[in-house]
């Protein structure tokens, strides 16, 4: 059995972040500190995305609970790949709503910060495209943890979340452009 600490993974996560920009800073000789802050803009929203897909919401004893990984447990995979199924099977209204709002709330700033970092992405299925591939990858680095389930609600959910977050980003766009 494997145990992984939220704050490991997002230290690994951090380190692999900053590993990646060293490469491009290299790479390109030069620093622009305002995409640097877009971008880092987009490593929060992940790394809010990892703690709550990763790990369960609630804290005992005050902590989040390590990511578990038992091949006992682990295999057969837990996967849902039928839509709505499973969504409004929780023990009480409230989780209900926790899982339906979480999820799509969580991958709203995706959608707004996509097309403003990439502006070969200011196109609503390339973002949502891109965002529904983030999703994926989530869902399937999930797998192989007892304590997850890789579920089609949740890739549905977070891709809904990244058209909402389109939507305001090309509102707040055309308003900018219609004050010009």
């Amino acid at each position: 059995m494997l145990e992984i600490s939220f704050m490991t993974l997002e230290l690994l996560f951090a380190v692999v972040w900053l590993l990646i920009r060293l490469v491009v800073w290299i790479h390109q000789k030069r620093i622009i500190w305002k995409r640097e802050a877009l971008l880092l803009l987009m490593y929060i929203n992940l790394a809010i995305i990892i703690r709550f897909s990763f790990f369960p919401r609630d804290l005992v004893n005050g902590h989040i609970q390590p990511l578990i990984f038992d091949a006992k447990v682990a295999f057969p995979f837990r996967v849902n790949i039928i839509p709505l199924v499973n969504l409004f099977q929780y023990d009480s209204v409230r989780d209900v709503i926790w899982n339906v709002v979480g999820n799509t709330a969580m991958f709203i700033p995706t959608g707004i910060i996509l097309p403003i970092i990439y502006r070969k992405m200011d196109h609503f299925g390339k973002v949502i495209a891109a965002g529904a591939f983030i999703s994926l990858c989530i869902e399937l680095m999930q797998l192989p943890f007892a304590t997850r389930v890789t579920d089609i609600d949740d890739l549905i959910l977070n891709t809904l979340g990244v058209m909402i977050g389109y939507g305001i980003y090309s509102l707040v766009k055309k308003i900018k452009t219609s004050k010009r």
